[in-house]
């Protein structure tokens, strides 16, 4: 029991990773926040977060067979972890290293904003490869059922709750000054973050 919750834990942190690296669903949340108000900015929250459903369902339950009939798939998907953190990781540093100027989140246009967010996180490829290092790590070999819905159900809360908070935060004035001023710093401490969360995962014994 505790191997599997240390399992599910250590999975549940790498969703979180997923949170302050900012791929295209939050920065379409962010830039929808910042000029459309915060209702628009909540509808796609939602839609971004029910995404987030489909693609924990799909892969937990679609891995999850396919690690129980293959044992070496957890090695594979791990090393696959640990490769895509170390992408989050490159993106990080890249974006600090662009000027503010050059640096501009883009808003969801349209009436349907919880629609468009759920298309935007299904066809987010970002999203795809996350999900897919989250069950290679929170899934071992006989991991039981109870793991699967545990993941799927704390993940999908997790993202309705951070991509509104995100929506909330970014509608208000003063934070987004402070965001835009302290944005390269934070990307770049994002940027040793991931590098040592891929460093972490690399050494982690099942």
């Amino acid at each position: 029991m505790s191997a599997e919750i240390s399992s599910l834990l250590l999975a549940l942190g790498i969703f979180s990773i997923g949170f302050i690296s900012i791929g295209p669903n939050i920065l379409a949340i962010i830039g929808t926040s910042m000029e459309r108000g915060r209702d628009a900015g909540v509808k796609l929250a939602l839609g971004v977060g029910s995404g987030s459903a489909v693609w924990a369902t799909c892969t937990v339950a679609g891995l999850t067979a396919l690690i129980t009939a293959y044992a070496g798939v957890v090695t594979i998907l791990k090393i696959f972890g640990v490769a895509y953190l170390m992408w989050l990781a490159y993106k990080a540093f890249r974006s600090a290293a662009t000027p503010s100027h050059l640096h501009k989140p883009r808003a969801a246009r349209g009436k349907n904003l919880y629609l468009q967010g759920i298309a935007i996180q299904l066809t987010n490829p970002k999203a795809a490869l996350q999900w897919i290092a989250i069950v290679g790590i929170g899934l071992g070999n006989e991991a039981p059922l109870w793991v699967g819905i545990a993941l799927i159900l704390i993940a999908t809360t997790l993202s309705l709750a951070v991509h509104v908070l995100y929506a909330v935060t970014f509608s208000t004035a003063p934070v987004v000054v402070a965001y835009q001023k302290a944005r390269r710093w934070i990307d770049g401490s994002l940027g040793i973050f991931f590098s040592f969360a891929a460093y972490k995962i690399a050494t982690y014994r099942q």
